[in-house]
């Protein structure tokens, strides 16, 4: 997998679990979890040198 196919992939799931987040009562098991994945996705992100600012709409 190239880099531009793996920030493209992350791209994707972080902007696909963000509008699960979205649905999820903050103080749930779900959003909990779905939490963590979103914090990974942001350092993966981050890593691959992807600007969040317009992308990020949790922001936690």
């Amino acid at each position: 997998m190239t880099e531009q196919e793996l920030m493209q992939k992350n791209v994707e799931e972080f902007a696909r679990l963000q509008s699960y987040m979205t649905l999820a009562e903050r103080d749930s098991d779900v959003y909990k979890a779905m939490k963590g994945r979103y914090i990974e996705l942001k350092v993966i992100l981050t890593t691959l040198g992807v600007n969040l600012t317009e992308l990020d709409i949790i922001k936690e």
